[in-house]
């Protein structure tokens, strides 16, 4: 196995094989976590990635939600329309534009996320439960340094085809 530096992982395919293929298999364990908890709730996987981004940045437009969870605007319209039936979210005029019209997260819809995410992360902390308290803290670190590379490198591959086109 090549050490961890930059230069040996980029020239190492094995490496980097091994580590795609990893975090493929990880990311379809916490999936299928998701969706066996999820089965307790009246919400559906797309509605609970929905509710968490409102959660996490503000009432949004639908257009906002589309792109933040790489939905047609129809689709995400849909979800809201369940959503909002079920009473898990509202639709508001915006105070300063009131032609625009931004999802709002009522509180059943908070409580549902805030529920499910605590018992994702108590899973989490079972399986966490093995490692080290060094080797949670290089962990996190080595995730926060993958997920910005990973949204630097997308950044750049929508702005290579935006200017192709």
């Amino acid at each position: 196995m090549a050490g961890l530096n930059g230069e040996d992982l980029q020239h190492d395919g094995e490496e980097i094989a091994f580590v795609e293929k990893e975090l493929r298999h990880i990311s379809a364990l916490i999936k299928q976590s998701g969706r066996e908890i999820l089965d307790n709730y009246p919400i559906t996987p797309p509605q609970f990635v929905a509710l968490q981004w409102l959660l996490e940045h503000g009432d949004m437009t639908i257009g906002d939600l589309s792109n933040k969870m790489y939905l047609a605007f129809s689709t995400t319209t849909d979800l809201v329309d369940r959503m909002e039936k079920n009473r898990l979210v509202k639709r508001v005029r915006d105070d300063q534009d009131r032609r625009v019209v931004r999802i709002h997260l009522l509180e059943d819809g908070e409580r549902i996320i805030q529920e499910v995410i605590e018992k994702r992360q108590k899973d989490l902390q079972a399986v966490l439960s093995d490692f080290s308290a060094e080797e949670v803290v290089l962990l996190s670190g080595m995730l926060s340094k993958l997920h910005a590379g990973m949204k630097e490198g997308r950044k750049r591959r929508m702005e290579l085809k935006n200017t192709q086109r």
